[in-house]
This record gives C-alpha cells, sequence and structure tokens, in this order.
C-alpha cells in the first residue's frame, strides 16, 4: 500500500529536499508541499495524508496548533515531528498533541523514509538518542493519580504489566522477552491497551503513565 504524506517545513529547501528522499521510495507518494500549519490544514482538507512529516517551529500556524487542528480533521492521519532539536517543549507539546512522535533534521534519509513508513502502519517513532531525554522529561513531577485507577481497572494482569515496561521505555522485543512472551503477543497487548485507554501509540502510553502516577507500579 502507498504511503501519501505531506511535507510541512517553513524554509522552501528542507520541504523540497525531504519531497525528493521521499518520492525515491517506491513505498511513498509525497501528496503535497506546505510552508506552514495553515497550509498543512488546508491541504489536509482538500486532499487527506496517512503521514505529516511536520516542522514545528514556522509563522502564522506552528507544528502543535496544526497537529492538533489535523488530527481533529482527520483522525486516521499520522503525525512525525521533524525537528533541529532532540527535544525541547514544542516537540514535547506536539506529541501531547498527538504526534507520533519525532526525528531531528539531520536524521539520515533512510532513518526518515523508515519513520514514515512505521507512523503510517500505526508505530511510534522516537529520535534514538532522544528516548531516554523524552522518558526523563515525562517524568518530572510526581504524576496525578486521579482517574488512573478505573483506566487501569479495564485493564488485564499481563496489560498492566505491559504499561509498566512501556513506562520504563522498553521495546516490544525487550517486552517479550521479559515477559516471556512472542513479539506479536505483545503488538496484541500494546494495541488493545491503546484501545482501552483512549490513545493513539506507545510514547502517549508513557506520557499517561507519568502523568498519572502509575508508572513504576
Amino acid at each position: 500500500m502507498t504511503v501519501r504524506v505531506l511535507v510541512v517545513d517553513d524554509q522552501e529547501l528542507i520541504r523540497t529536499s525531504l519531497a525528493t528522499v521521499l518520492g525515491d521510495d517506491p513505498r511513498i507518494e509525497v501528496v503535497g508541499l506546505a510552508a506552514d500549519g495553515m497550509q498543512a490544514v488546508e491541504a489536509c482538507r482538500q486532499h487527506p495524508a496517512d503521514v505529516v512529516v511536520m516542522d514545528v517551529r514556522m509563522p502564522r500556524m506552528n507544528g502543535i496548533d496544526a497537529t492538533r487542528a489535523i488530527l481533529q480533521l482527520s483522525p486516521r492521519t499520522s503525525v512525525l515531528i521533524l525537528t533541529t532539536f532532540d527535544l525541547d517543549e514544542y516537540v514535547f507539546a506536539a506529541i501531547r498533541a498527538g504526534a507520533s512522535g519525532f526525528l531531528t533534521k539531520d536524521s539520515p534519509g533512510r532513518e526518515i523514509v523508515e519513520a514514515v513508513c512505521r507512523v503510517a502502519d500505526g508505530d511510534a517513532v522516537v529520535a534514538p538518542r532522544a528516548a531516554r531525554s523524552l522518558l526523563s522529561y515525562v517524568r518530572t513531577g510526581p504524576g496525578d493519580p486521579s482517574g488512573a485507577e478505573a483506566a487501569l481497572g479495564a485493564l488485564s494482569p499481563r496489560e498492566r504489566e505491559v504499561v509498566a515496561l512501556l513506562a520504563a521505555g522498553a521495546s516490544n522485543d525487550a517486552i517479550a522477552a521479559r515477559l516471556y512472551l512472542t513479539t506479536n503477543t505483545v503488538k496484541t497487548h500494546v494495541k488493545s491497551i491503546l484501545a482501552k485507554l483512549g490513545l493513539p501509540d506507545r510514547i502517549h502510553v508513557v506520557i499517561w503513565a507519568y502523568e498519572h502516577g502509575v508508572a513504576g507500579r
């Protein structure tokens, strides 16, 4: 299946370079380019994309507000943030708004291509060197347990174990090894957890766990 991609960046050179890199892969069709968040929202309104590759700092409408607006318009669209910085408040806010992850703009072209295909498949992507920073970022503060117990009550004991391991930053393979499961079984548990908690991807499970004070239980 071809992945339809919209590229959004206020720098023309970056837009066109990304479009070229992505368009060279037979799995991907670049359906549009946008120079700011407002153009991105309008482009998605006219030609829905499977994945939006989004800059976070842009004039008129930034990537945070654009991510939120696009996901309200088209909930099945995935947003991949591409940023100059490993992790800052803008990137984290975009993830909170519903983005499925982020990479830095100096990532190799092949890595960006694979990330687009992964988020199109429902996965989440975090720049490898920034994964630890993300966990540190969401760990700040004691967390608010209100509402957590009711949500956890909907999960099976095994799913609660998976949530704890996701919050610790474990990959599907690591979770499978820890719990003596197959990787496909772990994926099934993650899918069920996302549905029960009403979350878009595993990154948001991590954020949810720390915000509600249930990580590490």
